[in-house]
């Protein structure tokens, strides 16, 4: 699965033709969840409360960025890189 950004040892990606709803996975230390790009609701798994926070932050900046990634990965298209939280 590609990865689209990492920051504070979080590891974002998603997956080429993946199901609805628009979603991406982010990993933290053996952790993995699934986070839904419009709402930002957690779909499945868990990550620790403060990974969770520095992710909803993350993609509350990239929300667009977000979008055409996934437009990207359903078009099997080279996905961008989206920038990490400062």
């Amino acid at each position: 699965m590609p990865e689209i950004s990492r920051f504070y040892g979080i590891v974002v990606k998603m997956y080429y033709n993946d199901y609805q709803p628009p979603h991406f996975h982010a990993e933290y230390s053996g952790d993995q969840m699934l986070v839904n790009l419009n709402t930002r609701a957690v779909i499945a798994g868990r990550l620790s409360p403060r990974a969770t926070g520095l992710v909803m932050e993350w993609a509350a900046q990239h929300q667009a960025e977000l979008q055409d990634v996934w437009d990207q990965a359903r078009n099997m298209a080279p996905l961008d890189r989206i920038d990490p939280l400062p």
